[in-house]
């Protein structure tokens, strides 16, 4: 029993109170708690709630004074921050108040809240600073922004806070509104044409939020030929904020933006060609001489993020095929180019991958054969045409659009690789003279040779040509190309240890020399990747696996270039990572089915010794010691759409290997891992989501979920979680998924909650009756955990089902744990429904000798939730129960219970039988001992 005089009671008694709208009341619970609590973090959690209950009754000192006590406790407590910034803000104290927010946007910079609560407080600031009295209005604080942008003799530090205030002040409807009204546009124009950074970043962002949600404004053609001259920037700031006004543009002519913006939202009726025109304007960007490399860049994840469809479901990809039509020979361009030739397209070095990256997604949005054959025709017409015996450069040029391909729809690429001429072209340019000749074709080579077949050719015609470039040439981004070819090739046979392309031996040297390479510091990012490239292949190979992770320094150059700004290396690490886990998909092969084989002499595969299971997991531990979670972590952060669903399958499958061993889960929840497998669970394709979130079962079964998961992400991994209850998933998932979820539920209110609205519940009652005991068990020992949910209670009181009996019965389960988790689930539905204690009576003819067998168990945790339920029982009000309990022999069983000396061990038990016996000498069905005079 809780005594009153426990702070947290009275903690909980005031955030039922609040809850319940009873403001007064839960300040006083909370001020008791306060003059009893002794725990600092508790007491700060009592002052946080308190000052919210202040804010609700407008005393806005209080309200302060009770956050910053809490505070000074958690200094991060992003709470207590903006409850005192919004009692700063209505006591008229903005800069202490923007401080604070400015705190919390800082610890979750991705709340909207925050951020809007940050750009509100700034702009009321400004003005305050920047106008006399009298100056407030927005037309007055608009002109006065352009004003000191255009001087030419005004202080740099005005001009940037100007810039800075016309941002803040079009992301509000009236300032926006104000900008373009009084002749604004011409203004962020003329801006435009300064050529300076700070003026032309800030003329960029006051159109993004003039466009944004707003169809009317987005109309006016002056901004929308914006591209035409700061695309040709080559400043990677600039093209980013070039890329969120055009995506602001898109959203609000399709609706992706679904705020309403008063009478000018009906003035737009049909954005179609609006729309398409946006889309010839980005196209003709991709192929465009004008533009910066990093404007060509974003206009190809534009294309990427907006026309393929997001939902397959949907009929309508006329995006798709106007793209192909009108844009396909352009991104084919773009994927042809060579850097090292003269007159070549202004390129970064992610260029050519983001275009194959885009060549991928329309081919996975075409629905049927006809329209995959207009794709194939248009690259095989455009790959053709390049070719010309007189001019290498085009037959280079060609190669090279054949090497996008093949990095993206590689069905296209292959098919077109399988034409005649092309691979003989290939084996050829690798012996022309030209460098340049050379590393097209290389990589044209290793693209190409996925498939066996064409492994087969070129281990055939080209190894020898392979081997005379590395050994021969000087310049060693050829020389490196040439060694990943040589891997590639040498890895032909997969994991097959059987089928090893190369002598004994010859993979290991090849995998030194990519780890030499990679170790190399002084080398160019670029060339180092193609290190990387080569283990990915090489370490199919068990040897150069256990070579690899026992090399620190080679798996620290790998893990510190996977968080490099190069984001083209992440599938070539992300392949290295799993076939060091050995986390790829491998079939169980029958022991007969192997039997028949080589009875009819067909090839087996068979497994290398260092790929059993006490290897796999020796190379984990290495490589939990030597970091891989932080690069890991680093990996899933990139906003980049070269992070595609395939890499965050592969990189969902590395976390479930590494999180295997419970010890481990530990170690990578120190590391970040918990917080980062969130976004793998909830985005990319379906069989990473899956492995993502078994993997974050594995870690919230074993480990303290608010640890794992501080703060609001707790919240975000129930739904991963309830996934896995799916009939699909197997027996281990399932039974994982109901650990971890009873773990949540165990923790607070608001989780069950949560739990509940996931529509776990009928999937937890499924798998109680589940035949496996284990399953039965966990999913036992869950709903036990969320029993104090009134929809539990409620399912539990509704007549027509087995769920209170079937309960009833696990009481006298052989299996311990389940008859513990059972009887625990049953007395806390007695305590809450007491008409349930009736009902129990009802659903079996066995429910006293059930009950009996609880209190005589040996088991004191059991024997004491079987005392509880004979309590809830003689305080259910009904009469009737109570007497025919006393008249039982559970009268002697409390009697001998109560009687019993008072043992550490037994205590609890001892004393919920002496309360039994209480209470029913207050109902008077049984009198006090007394001792004869």
């Amino acid at each position: 029993m809780v005594s009153m005089a426990d702070p947290i009671q009275f903690k909980d008694e005031g955030n039922k109170h609040f809850q319940a709208g009873e403001v007064d009341k839960a300040i006083e619970c909370y001020t008791k708690a306060i003059k009893l609590c002794t725990d600092k973090k508790v007491l700060a959690v009592v002052y946080r709630n308190r000052s919210a209950c202040f804010l609700k009754k407008e005393s806005y000192t209080n309200a302060a004074s009770d956050a910053s006590k809490a505070i000074d406790v958690d200094a991060a407590d992003v709470k207590a921050l903006f409850r005192r910034c919004q009692a700063l803000e209505k006591l008229g104290k903005l800069d202490m108040a923007f401080k604070d927010v400015q705190r919390c946007s800082t610890i979750e910079p991705k709340n909207k809240t925050f951020l809007e609560t940050l750009r509100r407080l700034g702009a009321e600031i400004q003005a305050k600073v920047c106008y006399p009295l009298g100056l407030f209005s927005t037309d007055s604080r608009v002109q006065n922004m352009f004003d000191i942008l255009l001087d030419e003799e005004m202080d740099k530090d005005k001009k940037e806070m100007a810039a800075n205030n016309l941002v803040v002040l079009a992301r509000e409807e009236a300032g926006a509104e104000r900008i373009f009204q009084n002749n604004g546009v011409p203004l962020l124009l003329d801006l435009l044409e300064t050529g300076k950074v700070e003026m032309v970043l800030a003329a960029i962002r006051t159109f993004a939020g003039m466009c944004t949600g707003h169809k009317a404004r987005v109309r006016g053609r002056e901004h929308r030929e914006v591209h035409k001259s700061i695309m040709a920037v080559d400043n990677e700031d600039i093209a980013l904020a070039t890329c969120d006004l055009f995506q602001c543009i898109n959203d609000s002519l399709t609706g992706g933006d679904r705020r309403i913006y008063g009478k000018e939202e009906a003035l737009v009726l049909d954005a179609s060609k609006d729309l398409k025109s946006i889309l010839m304007a980005l196209l003709e960007m991709v192929a465009s001489k004008k533009v910066s490399g990093h404007g060509r860049d974003q206009a190809l994840n534009l294309l990427t993020r907006n026309v393929p469809r997001k939902d397959k479901k949907d009929p309508d990809h006329s995006k798709s095929l106007f793209t192909i039509d009108h844009g396909l020979k352009k991104i084919l361009k773009v994927c042809g180019q060579i850097p090292d030739l003269p007159d070549q397209l202004p390129m970064t070095e992610n260029t050519q991958l983001i275009a194959s990256v885009l060549l991928d997604k329309l081919w996975d949005d075409l629905r049927c054969d006809p329209e995959r054959d207009n794709y194939r025709e248009v690259c095989d017409e455009y790959i053709k045409g390049k070719f010309d015996p007189n001019d290498m450069d085009r037959n280079i040029h060609a190669i090279n659009a054949l090497s996008g391909l093949l990095q993206g729809p590689f069905e296209v690429g292959n098919q077109l690789v399988g034409r005649q001429g092309i691979m003989e072209m290939m084996v050829a340019l690798c012996g022309s003279e030209r460098e340049v000749d050379q590393m097209v074709a290389v990589e044209a080579l290793i693209h190409s040779s996925t498939k066996m077949s064409r492994a087969s050719f070129i281990i055939t015609n080209g190894v020898s040509l392979l081997k005379d470039i590395y050994k021969k040439t000087k310049n060693d981004k050829i020389k490196i190309r040439a060694l990943v070819g040589l891997c590639k090739l040498g890895s032909a046979g997969g994991d097959d240890y059987s089928m090893r392309q190369f002598a004994e031996g010859s993979t290991e040297k090849l995998a030194k020399q990519c780890r030499k390479w990679l170790c190399n510091s002084a080398m160019d990012t670029r060339t180092r990747k193609w290190a990387i490239e080569g283990l990915a292949y090489l370490t199919q190979d068990a040897d150069v696996k256990d070579d690899f992770v026992e090399d620190d320094p080679a798996m620290k150059a790998m893990f510190d270039l996977a968080k490099s700004k190069d984001k083209t290396i992440l599938y070539a690490v992300a392949c290295t990572l799993v076939n060091c886990t050995n986390s790829y998909e491998k079939k169980d092969i029958m022991p007969e089915l192997v039997q028949l084989a080589k009875f009819s002499k067909q090839h087996v595969p068979e497994q290398h010794p260092k790929d059993k299971k006490d290897f796999i997991q020796k190379r984990v531990k290495r490589m939990l010691k030597g970091g891989v979670i932080s690069a890991l972590t680093v990996m899933v952060k990139a906003d980049n759409l070269l992070l595609t669903d395939q890499t965050k399958e592969m990189l969902a499958r590395v976390f479930l290997a590494l999180a295997d061993d419970p010890k481990d889960r530990g170690t990578i929840c120190a590391h970040g891992g918990g917080k980062a497998l969130i976004p793998l669970a909830l985005e990319g394709s379906a069989i990473g989501k899956v492995r993502a979130a078994h993997a974050l079962a594995k870690i919230a079964a074993v480990s303290n979920p608010e640890i794992a998961f501080p703060g609001e992400r707790i919240y975000e991994v129930v739904r991963p979680l309830v996934s896995l209850l799916h009939p699909e998933r197997d027996g281990v998932q399932n039974y994982e998924a109901l650990l971890s979820l009873t773990n949540l539920a165990g923790l607070n209110d608001k989780l069950r909650v949560k739990i509940l609205k996931e529509k776990a519940l009928p999937e937890i009652e499924q798998y109680m009756f589940e035949d496996h005991d284990h399953i039965r068990q966990a999913a036992t020992e869950c709903m036990c955990n969320l029993v104090t949910c009134k929809e539990v209670q409620d399912r539990y009181l509704e007549d027509g089902n087995d769920r209170l009996k079937l309960l009833v019965l696990m009481c006298v389960e052989d299996n311990e744990k389940l008859q513990r988790a059972a009887a625990g689930g049953l007395a806390m539905l007695t305590a809450a429904q007491k008409k349930l204690c009736t009902k129990m009576t009802l659903v079996t003819l066995q429910w006293m000798e059930i009950l009996q067998r609880l209190i005589l168990h040996d088991q004191p945790q059991i024997q004491h939730r079987g005392l509880v339920i004979v309590y809830n029982m003689l305080n259910s009000d009904d009469n009737e129960l109570a007497k025919k309990l006393m008249e039982s022999e559970i009268l002697e069983i409390l009697t001998v219970i109560g009687k019993a000396m008072d043992n550490p061990k037994r205590q609890i038990v001892i004393d919920v039988a002496r309360t039994c016996l209480v209470k029913a000498m207050d109902l008077g069905l049984i009198k006090p001992f007394t001792t004869p005079s």
